[in-house]
């Protein structure tokens, strides 16, 4: 397996921070998100762009089976109708922690959305991974996360990884029939200079691939924690990573421009926006919320 190594900007729209790609088959589009400047983008098969302003700050999205989305927000969770612009809250889990917000989340093999949230600053360890249920019910599984980031999960559906991207952590939850999160572990730990794993995916293969905000890449790892292989990304920022297209065999990685000064920006003009690549393998087709 060898990764083309061209890397393309595909949509180059200058996303303050960008985040969560989602592959959405139905549609044969790509979603994702700009957190803080409040905005849903899509991508479709033929190149054409859409946009969509958020009257919240949005951090992650996932289709539901029964059209629309979930989406994990800095009100809670909410249901998402583009076409009507409806963003309806349906749970919040951390009401008591105003300065909290909800950021990655993604759907695990039996359809359940599973979002972590962190503190707005980044300062305090306040953040917690939740599970909400087909009937909007949540429950919190693990907390003590400065920035949470992930979730992604194994073929099989008994993996859960999760980062804690500012301690440069990556865990390992052993997930059951039931969606009972267990087990937690460390599965890799980075160091200055490897930058910080932030939003990742797996493939057919069950590797994860995870991108590193300020270490300009992508990088694949075995089931087992090998470090297989680096794809550089020509944005110091890199947020995300999905698997796309009609053969789910392309790679789309999100990024940000956020906290990048002039000289920065210059030596990065595409800094926020949205790349592309061919890795060599295919990834998995995503299941929509049951809910």
């Amino acid at each position: 397996m060898a990764a083309d190594s061209k890397v393309q900007c595909v949509a180059d729209v200058h996303a303050v921070l960008g985040e969560g790609p989602l592959w959405v088959a139905r549609e044969s589009a790509l979603y994702w998100v700009d957190i803080k400047g409040r905005m849903i983008f899509r991508l479709a098969e033929g190149g054409e762009l859409s946009q969509w302003p958020t009257p919240m700050r949005v951090g992650s999205l996932a289709p539901r089976a029964q059209g629309g989305f979930i989406a994990g927000t800095e009100d809670g969770i909410a249901l998402v109708e583009l076409d009507s612009n409806r963003f309806d809250v349906v749970a919040q889990p951390e009401e008591h922690l105003p300065n909290n917000r909800l950021n990655d989340g993604k759907v695990d093999r039996a359809g359940r959305f599973w979002a972590g949230s962190m503190d707005d600053t980044e300062q305090d360890a306040t953040g917690t991974l939740y599970r909400i249920d087909a009937d909007f019910a949540w429950k919190a599984f693990d907390e003590d996360y400065r920035v949470t980031n992930g979730p992604a999960f194994s073929p099989s559906g008994d993996r859960m990884y999760h980062n804690d991207s500012a301690r440069q952590v990556t865990y390992v939850f052993d997930l059951d029939a039931d969606g009972n999160a267990r087990n937690r572990r460390v599965f890799l730990e980075f160091s200055e200079g490897d930058g910080y794993p932030d939003g990742m995916t797996v493939d057919s293969e069950g590797c994860l691939w995870i991108a590193f905000w300020d270490g300009w890449c992508v990088r694949r790892f075995s089931r087992t924690g090998e470090w297989l292989e680096t794809v550089e990304v020509p944005a110091a920022r890199p947020t995300s990573c999905a698997f796309g297209g009609p053969d789910l065999d392309r790679l789309y990685v999100t990024s940000a421009s956020i906290g990048l000064d002039e000289t920065s920006l210059r030596m990065q003009p595409n800094a926020g926006g949205l790349f592309l690549l061919v890795p060599g393998v295919r990834g998995l087709e995503e299941v929509p919320f049951a809910g």
